[in-house]
């Protein structure tokens, strides 16, 4: 498989009219947010059974096969809990907050156990791990946090520009001026609202589209 065959990072999410779209939060920790979360995110709640986290495993940005990981209530317990303090940090570093020590303690917690052990095939390309438990997948995720909040990306963990999008996501542009969740959507609704804006208030916006990135897409 050549770069170019590669298949796009990032899950295909599902909007409440039933249209489909990329979203690529640039962090496999992040991708474990669309599954659910602490309080008003309890509605989104997918991983009610053990299977339910190992289904996750070939859609998040491991790509590897859901029989590859044996899962238990107790680990699908820890996954969640892992998942909710990963909530609460990231949102409090959108605000410049530090996070709660709990949090913390709860991603050391699962970071502490071994994680899935990677590997090679014979045509030098990645092959699916050893067969593991959801001990193991957990300990990948928190390690996963813990590289993101302590690296060069912890200042660029933004929350979706859109009003009514709770998407949580790590801007690697080079630029730094990622903005949606997905141009496919958040995006692009943005720019069909600021297009009927000008077309009924052409007064109100004079040369609004100056800045804009070459070809009409949005730099970052």
């Amino acid at each position: 498989m050549t770069a170019s065959d590669e298949p796009p990072s990032g899950l295909v999410l599902n909007t409440p009219g039933g249209a489909r779209f990329l979203f690529d939060p640039g962090a496999l920790c992040l991708e474990l947010l669309v599954t659910g979360g602490p309080g008003a995110y309890a509605r989104y709640e997918v991983l009610h059974r053990p299977e339910d986290l190992a289904a996750w495993l070939p859609q998040s940005r491991l790509r590897q096969p859901a029989d590859r990981i044996a899962v238990s209530v107790e680990q699908l317990a820890s996954a969640r809990a892992l998942r909710d303090a990963l909530w609460r940090l990231a949102e409090a570093r959108v605000r410049g907050e530090a996070g709660a020590a709990a949090d913390y303690t709860a991603l050391n917690r699962a970071a502490a156990h071994p994680p899935l052990v990677p590997q090679i095939g014979p045509d030098g390309t990645a092959a699916a791990p050893l067969p593991a438990d959801g001990d193991q997948l957990v300990s990948t995720v928190a390690r996963d946090a813990i590289a993101l909040l302590t690296g060069p990306y912890a200042d660029r963990i933004r929350a979706c520009g859109a009003d009514n999008c709770q998407l949580l996501f790590v801007d690697t542009s080079r630029p730094g001026r990622r903005r949606w969740c997905s141009m496919e959507r958040c995006g692009n609704r943005h720019k069909v609202r600021a297009l009927r804006a000008r077309r009924d208030h052409p007064d109100e916006h004079p040369d609004e589209h100056s800045d804009q990135h070459p070809g009409g897409r949005e730099a970052g």
